[in-house]
């Protein structure tokens, strides 16, 4: 029972804590909350120029 009861709370725990992550990151924006903008080639928010 006691098992049961840790078991749901890590995983209602972890679920949260992705959800907030996940909100926060879909704040910032496309490339800002990217793990590659610094290395990123393409310029977000720029469209592309059409020839």
């Amino acid at each position: 029972m006691i098992a049961s009861i840790v078991i749901g709370a890590a995983v209602f725990g972890y679920a949260s804590w992705a959800l907030v992550k996940f909100i926060n990151k879909s704040k910032k924006g496309k490339c800002a909350a990217c793990e590659l903008k610094n290395t990123c080639k393409s310029e977000c928010g720029i469209p592309p120029q059409v020839k």
